[in-house]
C-alpha cells in the first residue's frame, strides 16, 4: 500500500532505531519546502529523543491533495497513505505542518517561535480599537480565481465595502530586503481577511495571531488545526459566492459590536499563539507519527539510495538566510516535559453535534447578513 503513494510523493522518510533516513524522488518540490520539512522532523527528534517508533512515510510537499477518497470506496481498498500540508472532504491525504514552522527563507519569514514572539510585539503596538476600522488583506491575487475575484471588493472612488487590499509582490520584496513584508508589522487593521491560494495558504497562522477578528472566506482545504476552530467564536465566516457584500457586512457588524469583534480576534489570536505554540506543533506530530505507526504491518528498513539525515547534514551544505533559519529552529536541548496525552477520539454523536455546532454558527451569520442587506435595500 505505501509503494501506491510513491508516484505522488517527493521523499520517503524513514525513523529507524532514532535515526532518520530519506530517499528522494526526482518529482519537483516547490523551492525548499522539503529540505525545511525534513529538518523539522530532525528538530522533533532532537526535542523529544528516543519517543519516535520505527516508521516509514511518503510525503509530498506540493499543494493540493492527491488521495481522492471516491477511488477506495470498495471493501479492502485502502488508500496509500500520502502525507502533506494540507487536504479537503473529498480526500485522503494526512496533514502534517508545513514547512514554515521551521522558516519560509524565499520570503523572509523567519521560524514559527521566532515569529509568535514578532507578532506579539507588533500586538503590543496599538490597541485593538486604535486600529484601521477596515478589512485587511495583503498577497499574490494571481495565484487562484477566488482571490482574484477578492481584489474586485477593494475600495476606490466609486465603490467602499471597507476593505483594503495590496498585491503583494514578492520579487519587488525580494529586492527591497523584505523591508515592506514584516508580518509582525501588519496588525494595524481592526480585521484581517483568509483567503485560500492555489490550495490552502499557510499566511492563515499568521493572520490568525493579530488580535484582530479573521473574516475567513469560506474554504475548500484545511490543515491540520483548523478543523478545531469555530465560527463567531475564533472567526467569523465570509461567503465565497458573494464576498464584497459578506465582507461589508462583517466590518460594519464589528463596528458597531466592537466587544464582541475584539473577543472574537483575541480568542483566534489565542488559539494560535497557545495551542499552536512550537511545544503544541510538536507534539500534534509526535502523536501523528505514534498513531500512523500503529497501523503499519510491516517493519521499516532502509532502501538502499536512502540517506541518513541530521541537522547538520541539512544546515552545513546551506548558506545564506536558508542555513540561518535553521540555526534558529535548531532544538538545542531535549524537551523538559512528556508529550501531552492525546484526548480520545470523538464518538459519532460527539463529531455530529461538533460539526452541526459550527454549521449552526455559519448560518446564524448568514441569516443576520441577508437582513442587514434586505433592510438596507428596502431603505434604497
Amino acid at each position: 500500500m505505501l509503494e501506491k503513494a510513491k508516484k505522488h510523493a517527493n521523499f520517503r522518510l524513514v525513523i529507524l532505531d532514532g535515526k532518520i533516513y530519506i530517499e528522494r524522488y526526482e518529482k519537483y518540490s516547490i523551492q525548499t519546502r522539503h529540505l525545511f520539512t525534513m529538518y523539522g522532523i530532525v528538530q522533533l527528534l532532537r526535542w523529544y529523543p528516543g519517543k519516535l517508533p520505527n516508521l516509514e512515510i511518503m510525503f509530498d510537499t506540493n499543494d493540493r491533495p492527491v488521495i481522492a477518497a471516491k477511488d477506495f470506496r470498495q471493501p479492502n481498498s485502502g488508500p496509500p497513505p500520502l502525507f502533506r500540508y494540507c487536504s479537503d472532504w473529498r480526500s485522503m491525504d494526512i496533514v502534517f505542518p508545513d514547512w514554515s514552522f521551521w522558516g519560509w527563507a524565499e520570503t523572509n519569514i523567519r521560524p514559527w517561535r521566532s515569529m509568535v514572539k514578532n507578532i506579539k510585539e507588533g500586538n503590543k503596538r496599538s490597541s485593538w480599537k486604535e486600529r484601521i476600522p477596515f478589512a485587511y488583506w495583503r498577497g499574490n491575487p494571481n495565484v487562484s480565481p477566488i482571490r482574484k475575484d477578492l481584489m474586485k471588493c477593494n475600495v476606490t472612488p466609486k465603490q467602499n465595502w471597507d476593505t483594503l487590499l495590496y498585491i503583494q509582490d514578492w520579487v519587488d520584496q525580494s529586492k527591497k530586503g523584505y523591508k515592506e513584508s514584516n508580518i509582525e508589522d501588519q496588525c494595524t487593521h481592526r480585521f484581517k481577511i483568509y483567503v485560500e491560494g492555489w490550495a490552502w495558504s499557510v499566511s492563515e497562522k499568521y493572520i490568525f495571531a493579530c488580535d484582530s477578528p479573521t473574516l475567513y472566506i469560506t474554504p475548500r482545504y484545511y490543515d491540520f488545526f483548523m478543523r478545531g476552530m469555530i465560527p463567531q467564536q475564533h472567526y467569523w465566516p465570509i461567503r465565497d459566492t458573494d464576498k464584497c457584500k459578506s465582507l461589508k457586512f462583517a466590518v460594519q457588524w464589528g463596528n458597531n459590536h466592537t466587544d464582541k469583534a475584539q473577543a472574537i480576534g483575541k480568542a483566534g489570536s489565542d488559539f494560535i499563539h497557545e495551542d499552536m505554540k512550537m511545544e503544541r506543533v510538536f507534539d500534534y506530530i509526535y502523536h501523528l507519527l505514534n498513531e500512523y505507526a500503529k497501523l503499519q504491518k510491516f517493519d521499516p528498513i532502509v532502501p538502499p539510495n536512502a540517506i541518513e539525515i541530521c541537522s547538520e547534514s541539512l544546515a552545513c551544505p546551506s548558506d545564506g538566510i536558508w542555513r540561518k533559519f535553521m540555526e534558529e529552529a535548531l532544538e538545542k536541548s531535549p524537551s523538559y516535559t512528556e508529550p501531552c496525552t492525546l484526548p480520545p477520539p470523538y464518538n459519532p454523536q460527539q463529531l455530529k453535534a461538533f460539526i452541526e455546532q459550527k454549521v449552526k454558527a455559519t448560518k446564524q451569520v448568514e441569516a443576520m447578513e441577508d437582513e442587514y442587506w434586505s433592510r438596507l435595500n428596502k431603505k434604497h
